[in-house]
């Protein structure tokens, strides 16, 4: 299901996907898509594909600017309308992730995860996920990790089904696309151990 949903998902968005890219190239510059190493299964390391979304652009120190500084018109778009995250089509069909499944996150948050967390990497990452459908960046990291457990425990096909097509709604109607006061989601910085 994976294999043939990201070929189906990789024709029917190649125009948008196609379209995205050139943009970016044009406001941004080269590169269009972002690669970033996060954690997959068991929290194996792998590289994620999305659409850049964010500058370049460094402080006189050369650190990265805030995101909020960085995040272009464009890109606060493609984040409304998820269209960033189309390239990770790529990625199911690597095996990296699958269509459905707890979001790959950055590999330095594996070492904060408590227990319970840490069951949320018993699954391949997804494209989207239980947590997605439920808030995505509008809850706290708290709630999110427990939606990601919930799913792990309790997946199926018919809930990824379900999965799959409440998140074009969520997509369409371009909820829970941040947290609070941030351009994202704040850096996840560990839980109460158990």
């Amino acid at each position: 299901m994976d294999i043939a949903g990201a070929i189906a998902g990789l024709i029917l968005f190649s125009p948008v996907m196609l379209w995205a890219a050139a943009k970016i190239r044009r406001e941004m510059g080269p590169p269009a898509l972002f690669t970033q190493n996060r954690a997959g299964l068991r929290g194996e390391p792998f590289k994620l594909y999305k659409f850049r979304t964010m500058t370049n652009e460094r402080g006189a120190d050369g650190e990265p600017l805030p995101d909020e500084a960085r995040l272009t018109a464009f890109g606060a778009w493609l984040r409304r309308t998820s269209i960033d995250e189309l390239p990770q089509l790529w990625n199911v069909l690597k095996g990296d992730m699958s269509l459905v499944g707890p979001r790959p996150l950055l590999l330095s948050y594996v070492p904060l995860y408590n227990d319970t967390e840490r069951r949320r990497l018993d699954a391949l990452p997804g494209v989207t996920g239980w947590a997605q459908i439920n808030g995505r960046n509008a809850i706290s990291w708290q709630e999110k990790f427990a939606l990601d457990v919930w799913y792990v425990e309790n997946r199926s096909l018919l809930l990824d089904v379900k999965i799959i097509l409440l998140t074009a709604k969520k997509a369409l109607a371009r909820e829970g696309i941040s947290a609070a006061g941030e351009a994202t989601m704040p850096t996840f910085t560990g839980s109460p151990k158990e």
